[in-house]
């Protein structure tokens, strides 16, 4: 079954524009609170935790939650500014039923969304988010005063976060002696990520860490690395670390300020854990991942499988494996035997654990992965598009896959977060993946609009 508002990563788009509105937010914390309560597995009464990232629209759309969930009579926990991981493992630690994220992410200010997590601190299953979709098209019922939910604020939840990301290394590791430059995307991690890398003993130098309401991701973070590079390339440091708007996703530049991408991030990871004798047979990308990773992994006797873009396929595909690692190239990196989802701060401290091992050799941990030239392009659309529907796409898919003899991909995938059509080209020669990719961007853009 079609979804009519979830996407890939929850529900997302521009604040004031259906759905991103006050008035639907009640209804969807109302609608999920139904659903919520109905799978409780708890004797007493549904409790949902709702964080957010620095947004100013968070401010709204976590009253209008907060209205909805208690006039459904499910109980709730304010958690404030915090990483999307961080709702994740609050969910747990809070036997709650499920953790609510009000986040769009990587996107600028002027977007907003809601990311849902169960109680397991695992993304929702798609039949969960089709329950949701259901109870939205019905009129919005108040539960009899004495049933009303309960809200409180829990006022130490960073603190405890930020203690559950340092338990995620061995104990007595530390990181003194090695200077970091870290962005924080002026989101999510602002007032976590400085904390958990200084307590470890690193020398940090932060950027990013200002949030205002609207300069979330705005020339910094994830999104855009050139300002961390630079910072780096002045201030004579080991290592870039920048992180997403709501903490999820994590890249690196090295000491050259030059981008050390999420395939890269998670080869690191593999060969440590090869190294020290904790790997699995193999770790699962996605169809976006660079050729490159899976003959480096291949090379280091490990398997490696493609998922659907989105971190959730990601850690269904490594259940179904027996995997514990997984990732995209974008930075979500999922390592399973330490949490239930993708986080920023955990898997940052995964790759810092390798380089403590290389006595902070950033070109020895990528020595053995060669990056094959790759090219994607985003091609606005109006929203949402099948591209089954398109048989003009698939021809021309195939003449490019031709043009690269067999030596090369090609992959067109409509965005599950924003209205875009992502055109990948990825070969041998940078020069032909470059052209061939606007190439066949032109045409998507001239089929499609």
């Amino acid at each position: 079954m079609s979804k009519r508002y979830f996407g890939t990563d929850g529900i997302r788009g521009e604040v004031g524009v259906f759905p991103i509105t006050p008035d639907f937010m009640l209804k969807l914390g109302w609608a999920s609170g139904r659903v919520f309560a109905r799978s409780s597995s708890s004797e007493g009464r549904c409790l949902v935790v709702i964080g957010k990232d620095t947004r100013v629209s968070g401010y709204m759309f976590e009253s209008a939650l907060e209205a909805g969930l208690v006039a459904a009579g499910v109980d709730v926990k304010l958690l404030g500014p915090m990483p999307t991981p961080a709702i994740a493992y609050m969910t747990r630690k809070q036997n709650a039923d499920a953790g609510i994220v009000i986040s769009a992410s990587h996107n600028p200010f002027y977007d907003n969304g809601i990311k849902f997590f169960g109680a397991d601190g695992s993304k929702l299953p798609d039949e969960i988010e089709h329950a949701i979709e259901v109870e939205l098209e019905l009129e919005l019922a108040t539960v009899q005063s004495r049933d009303i939910g309960k809200v409180l604020r829990l006022d130490d939840a960073s603190g405890r976060y930020t203690e559950f990301c340092k338990s995620t290394v061995p104990e007595g590791f530390s990181l003194r002696g090695l200077r970091i430059a870290l962005d924080c995307a002026h989101g999510a991690t602002y007032h976590i990520a400085p904390s958990v890398l200084s307590e470890l003993g690193a020398d940090v130098i932060t950027m990013g860490v200002e949030p205002d309401g609207f300069n979330i991701n705005e020339g910094v973070g994830s999104t855009d690395l050139s300002a961390l590079g630079e910072l780096v390339r002045q201030q004579g440091v080991d290592l870039g670390i920048a992180y997403d708007g709501d903490g999820d996703r994590v890249l690196m530049v090295d000491q050259n300020g030059d981008l050390i991408d999420g395939d890269e991030l998670v080869y690191i990871i593999a060969m440590h854990r090869v190294a020290t004798g904790s790997s699995d047979a193999g770790v699962v990308g996605t169809q976006m991942s660079n050729l490159g990773l899976e003959l480096a992994l291949q090379d280091a006797g490990l398997q490696f499988a493609r998922a659907q873009v989105g971190d959730r396929y990601v850690k269904q595909m490594m259940e179904v494996n027996g995997w514990h690692l997984g990732g995209e190239s974008s930075g979500h990196i999922i390592c399973s035997d330490v949490t239930t989802t993708g986080d920023g701060i955990v898997a940052s401290l995964q790759v810092l654990m390798a380089l403590q091992a290389a006595e902070g050799d950033v070109t020895a941990l990528r020595a053995g992965i060669t990056m094959c030239p790759q090219t994607m392009i985003n091609v606005t659309v109006n929203g949402k598009v099948n591209l089954e529907d398109y048989p003009e796409l698939q021809t021309a898919v195939e003449l490019l896959e031709g043009r690269l003899g067999g030596q090369g991909r090609v992959l067109l995938r409509p965005s599950g977060t924003e209205p875009k059509v992502r055109v990948m080209v990825e070969g041998q020669d940078s020069e032909q993946v470059e052209a061939l990719c606007s190439e066949l961007a032109q045409e998507v853009e001239r089929i499609l609009t």
